[in-house]
């Protein structure tokens, strides 16, 4: 089997050393790992955006442009998104919990006409029936297996479109194996971003 063979379609759900007051980020997972590791045909870093932006936003971009990696970024609810919107990013992993401000700052996300995944959505309680449909909706490796992703996931298989994402804080996360098995399980299609 290749390289390429062994590859899983994308990954834009990966943390590195930028998420700088995550303690779940290792040392080791740096942008150059990363790209060197090469799992994935298209690979996007989305580190938290709380923890970079208002002072290195500019060496993240020119440091994960440099190694050929698209530039996302994870959005902790309404309060950072007039902020994070003003800045260029490929796409936004946003985290949507159950409060109106949360639902109301999507619309402001998607006006940048960037696409706009709604993050492992049954960890914060997300009321998938308020999201708008041009969202897409994450299936999250690493959080996937603590609900019951039939019942939380399965009424929106025709509403939304999904991602698979391995949400990798360290090397050894990278990795999509139980949010593929539900994907297969769901019957939905992965949408690829960027391909």
């Amino acid at each position: 089997m290749t390289k390429q063979e062994c590859r899983i379609p994308q990954d834009l759900h990966i943390h590195t050393v930028f998420s700088e007051q995550d303690s779940s980020v290792v040392p080791e997972q740096t942008p150059e790992l990363i790209a060197h590791v090469d799992h994935a045909r298209t690979m996007g870093i989305s580190d938290h955006f709380e923890h970079f932006a208002d002072h290195a936003y500019d060496r993240y971009v020119d440091r994960l442009r440099g190694l050929g990696l698209r530039v996302g970024t994870e959005v902790d609810g309404a309060a950072s998104v007039g902020f994070a919107a003003e800045l260029d990013f490929d796409y936004y992993i946003y985290h949507c919990r159950d409060r109106a401000e949360d639902y109301r700052a999507i619309e402001r996300l998607l006006a940048t006409e960037r696409p706009v995944i709604i993050a492992h959505p049954h960890v914060f309680q997300t009321d998938l029936e308020r999201i708008p449909t041009d969202c897409l909706v994450e299936l999250n490796n690493r959080y996937i297996w603590r609900c019951d992703w039939a019942s939380f996931y399965g009424p929106f298989r025709e509403r939304f479109r999904f991602v698979v994402s391995s949400d990798a804080h360290q090397p050894n996360w990278l990795n999509q194996n139980v949010a593929r098995r539900v994907q297969e399980s769901l019957a939905v299609r992965e949408t690829l971003l960027f391909a």
